[in-house]
């Protein structure tokens, strides 16, 4: 394998112990968010470890924090950047941000984070998928202050969540001076109804690119959509 490659084929197998394996979401925040010119990156609910690897690949020379609160996945998300070509440029930081933001100096070029989103609802009996799940140790007011305080100036923060509460946390954003400047609709099928927002989030207002639609898959079932593939394909296997 390519020491500047590190497809998803041999992150699955190092997660087998782990509670949370590559999904969807994470796969298109950590190929759509932009990397150019940013040198400190900061992965909030990092898991185990998906996006800041992605970011580290796409970003060279980046600098790379990556916090995790569960404890179980902090450490998969270390043996995972240790097995990966950029160990030496991923710190991952068992912690929840709200601690982290604490003591943290340093202000971040880009910042990204594929949260908790769930608000009540059914839970699931096990305590550490709704941790995931469920915004139950990190509200979307809690994330939105840390990543005020922690964006450098000209930094830029980008998140996925699901249509109805990437709307909500649009406005919510605002009350943070936090600006969503790009945005790109996800939705399963063409025709289907729209189901995850990627956003991008800046200090300075400015008219919201709105990028195409982007469907992820086509009408034969199982296969990727070219606009997809495009985006991610050269992250799998």
């Amino acid at each position: 394998m390519p020491k500047d490659r590190f497809r998803f084929q041999q992150f699955t197998i190092l997660q087998d112990r782990c509670l949370m394996k590559v999904g969807t979401d994470g796969v298109l925040l950590g190929a759509w968010t932009p990397v150019e010119g940013a040198k400190t990156i900061l992965d909030i609910g990092t898991g185990t470890g998906l996006i800041a690897l992605m970011l580290a690949q796409r970003a060279p020379g980046a600098l790379i924090h990556a916090v995790e609160l569960d404890a179980p996945s902090a450490e998969q998300a270390a043996e995972n950047a240790t097995a990966s070509p950029w160990g030496d440029r991923v710190s991952v930081i068992p912690q929840g941000i709200q601690e982290y933001a604490l003591h943290a100096t340093t202000r971040y070029d880009l910042i990204v984070s594929n949260p908790p989103f769930f608000y009540g609802g059914l839970k699931s009996p096990r305590a550490e998928r709704n941790r995931v799940r469920h915004a139950e140790t990190l509200t979307f007011g809690e994330l939105l202050k840390t990543v005020a305080h922690l964006l450098a100036p000209t930094g830029r923060f980008c998140v996925i969540l699901p249509q109805a509460e990437g709307t909500a946390f649009q406005q919510i954003a605002l009350s943070f001076g936090l600006f969503h400047t790009r945005i790109r609709e996800v939705c399963g099928r063409s025709g289907k109804p729209v189901e995850r927002l990627l956003l991008q989030f800046e200090r300075e207002s400015r008219p919201v690119l709105r990028e195409p639609l982007l469907s992820i898959y086509d009408e034969t079932p199982g296969i990727w959509t070219e606009a997809f593939n495009a985006l991610t394909g050269g992250y799998y296997l």
